[in-house]
């Protein structure tokens, strides 16, 4: 991993430690537990695969881990939808979270790519 000594050092960790602040904050008035709960499951899933994985020291445990956690970013896209849908969520704040998950799932796919192991 180079220079980065630990997850917190990782860009990837912390974009989506901001993503899931901004999922908790967009929904925190939701009624809708289980939707509500679901999808910041997910989001937090995001950043604990990510931290999982780096503290795993092993290069092909990381790449899973990595794996796992993009999975986890595509649920929260796909929950997004739904979310807006439901006017859980504005439409132009749904589009902007995606967005962001989806920036962040290609930082993951380029640290993956860029892994020498």
């Amino acid at each position: 991993m180079g220079t980065i000594k630990q997850f917190e050092d990782l860009m990837i960790w912390q974009e989506s430690r901001r993503l899931v602040n901004e999922v908790y904050k967009q929904l925190s008035s939701c009624k809708d537990y289980s939707f509500r709960d679901q999808i910041q499951r997910a989001a937090v899933s995001v950043m604990n695969n990510i931290a999982e994985g780096f503290e795993r020291k092993s290069g092909k445990e990381f790449k899973r881990f990595l794996d796992i956690a993009k999975g986890s970013g595509g649920e929260v896209r796909s929950m997004l939808y739904l979310a807006e849908d439901l006017e859980y969520i504005k439409k132009e704040k749904a589009k902007d979270l995606r967005e962001k998950f989806s920036l962040l799932s290609g930082s993951i796919v380029n640290l993956k790519k860029s892994m020498k192991y």
